[in-house]
């Protein structure tokens, strides 16, 4: 089997459970945006010295795959995957988001205004990863308007991650060991 099936040579994808939609659907282009965000994730992930924040970076991943099956169904497909064997987000992974955000917060990180992006390797990919999160939280909010629900724990979880990758941008600024 090739990945190129050629069906969307007419400028039209599959949703996860079959439907046809034009590429520049909101959903699709909701679903983009979490892919990218996923990839800078990696990156960042890739890049950081910490295996506790690699750990937590991995689960995001897997936690962003999640996310993208969930936006990628049609809105009359919404109860069968909600039913289906796939993972979904909970709200246990958004708390896990806010102990996070306190924990990085308790370190004191600069607070001072907008932040540069570009220290250093680490706090860029972190900042990388923040807007591209902050992307996919506007394409997902847009999503109500054209028809499809979402979740409000999506957008919640994927509000707080941004902040958590902005938190741990300033903790990387500093230099190595920081993240």
């Amino acid at each position: 089997m090739s990945i190129a099936t050629r069906k969307g040579d007419s400028g039209t994808t599959g949703l996860l459970h079959g439907q046809r939609v034009p590429k520049d659907h909101p959903q699709v282009e909701a679903v983009g945006a979490f892919d990218e965000l996923n990839v800078e994730v990696g990156a960042a992930r890739m890049l950081c010295g910490d295996a506790g924040v690699r750990e937590f970076l991995g689960a995001v991943q897997a936690h962003l795959v999640s996310l993208m099956g969930e936006v990628a169904c049609a809105e009359e497909d919404a109860e069968r995957h909600a039913a289906s064997r796939f993972a979904r987000l909970a709200e246990a992974d958004l708390g896990r988001l806010d102990v996070l955000v306190a924990a990085l917060e308790s370190g004191n990180p600069r607070l001072d205004g907008w932040a540069t992006p570009g220290a250093n390797p680490l706090s860029l990919a972190f900042d990388r990863a923040r807007v591209a999160a902050r992307r996919a939280e506007r394409r997902l909010a847009a999503l109500p308007g054209s028809g499809r629900r979402v979740r409000p724990l999506l957008m919640q979880w994927t509000n707080r991650l941004s902040d958590v990758l902005w938190l741990l941008a300033r903790g990387a600024d500093a230099g190595p060991g920081e993240a």
